[in-house]
């Protein structure tokens, strides 16, 4: 019986290669999987000498907080002078100061005269007396008494060239109520008169006299905060009321205070204003000042013939404390100061420091000068190609227009429309 064949075998030198292959893989992946392993263990290490506190690695110091140098988020963002429009110079001159610095006074002119009333000295003291600065020779004079019960600020004013009508207002300091008692001022005999009171007493209204009667309108309600609508007209000749009570009118489309109020080519124009205002703080014995939101308004409204209001071009800014910061010259209104619109990350309140001039022709707005600060509340006249202005509160300093100190200093400019 044949035997069976024997199976073949590789060559000797074939098996040692194929060994020395097998292992030089083996080492081969044991050496990547180590270094894979040790640079893993390195990253991880060097993440946790960041986070350390050893000597080795020492963390920056933090600087501490000062607080001086803390502000508020995104005060960096908005510049505090960023109300403030484009304005040529105007060459200021300083005129004698007013007797008393004055807040929220008021202001008439007649001819050669400018009648300053009442107003703050200070947020506890008001003044209950009349200056009278003559343009003619500039200087101050004439000092007389104001009625008892006559309001110390926030007045509606207007007169007919020879008597002096004011309306409401606040009688005493701080936020103290309003008053709704009216007065007639003669000023060529420096007598004093009633006129019937107001339906409901109001802060600084917008006041004018139009077609033969006394106009009366918005301001701010008896809390001093809430805007008022209503619109009153007293029929009155050479400062004797004609009616014994007032008539209502057709109401203004915003209400609010501190707002010029100009008759021109037969029209009435209510200018600027604001809603809201400072409020007494509820159980204050002195009705201490507590400010509330405001929101400073552009619109100028018209009253035309038939007794409907229209809206004009709005101010360049939302302008306010302007009831006696205006005057009419060849058909331009010139209007200097105010309040404008609060700082949007401070609420500082941001006084306005250029004078603007709305052209009764074109119905065109346009800023023709600065004044030599931002103020608020200035009293203003102009003689003999003179602006003048007096008295308010004015700003902090050139690149601050938040308030600051109440003054009674008096500036010229030759004004060239």
């Amino acid at each position: 019986m044949a035997r069976p064949a024997a199976k073949a075998r590789p060559p000797k030198h074939l098996v040692a290669l194929a060994v020395v292959a097998v292992l030089g893989f083996v080492i081969v992946v044991d050496f990547l999987w180590a270094s894979s392993s040790s640079a893993s263990s390195s990253t991880v290490w060097s993440s946790r000498l960041t986070l350390s506190t050893s000597p080795a690695v020492q963390a920056p110091p933090v600087a501490k907080e000062n607080k001086k140098d803390k502000k508020p988020v995104g005060s960096m963002d908005i510049n505090a002078t960023f109300a403030d429009l484009p304005a040529p110079e105007l060459k200021w001159e300083e005129m004698a100061e007013a007797p008393v610095v004055r807040l929220d006074g008021a202001a008439i002119q007649i001819k050669n005269l400018l009648y300053v009333f009442a107003g703050y000295g200070t947020i506890n003291h008001v003044h209950s007396h009349v200056d009278i600065y003559n343009f003619s020779d500039n200087t101050w004079g004439g000092r007389f008494d104001m009625p008892k019960d006559m309001a110390h600020s926030h007045l509606g004013m207007v007169t007919d060239g020879r008597f002096i009508y004011v309306v409401t207002g606040q009688y005493g300091p701080q936020c103290r109520g309003p008053t709704a008692r009216n007065f007639v001022l003669d000023t060529e005999t420096k007598e004093w008169h009633d006129l019937p009171p107001l339906p409901v007493p109001r802060y600084a209204p917008a006041t004018q006299l139009w077609r033969g009667r006394l106009h009366v309108m918005g301001g701010s309600k008896e809390d001093r905060h809430e805007p008022g609508l209503e619109h009153w007209s007293l029929a009155v000749k050479d400062g004797k009321a004609l009616e014994k009570e007032w008539r209502s009118e057709i109401p203004i489309p915003r209400g609010g205070p501190h707002r010029a109020c100009v008759v021109a080519n037969d029209k009435l124009l209510v200018i600027g204003g604001q809603e809201g205002d400072f409020m007494a703080k509820p159980g204050s014995p002195i009705f201490k000042c507590v400010r509330r939101s405001e929101v400073v308004y552009s619109n100028v409204y018209m009253l035309d013939d038939g007794m409907t209001w229209k809206e004009l071009p709005p101010m360049p800014k939302p302008d306010s404390h302007i009831e006696f910061a205006w005057v009419n010259v060849n058909n331009s209104l010139i209007i200097a100061g105010g309040t404008t619109d609060k700082h949007p990350i401070t609420k500082k309140m941001v006084l306005v420091g250029e004078v603007f001039r709305f052209n009764l022709d074109t119905l065109e707005w346009s800023v023709i000068g600065r004044l030599p600060f931002r103020i608020k509340t200035t009293l203003v006249g102009y003689w003999d190609g003179w602006l003048y202005f007096t008295s308010g509160q004015r700003d902090k300093g050139p690149k601050d227009p938040s308030p600051k100190k109440v003054v009674g200093c008096m500036f010229r400019t030759k004004l060239h429309l």
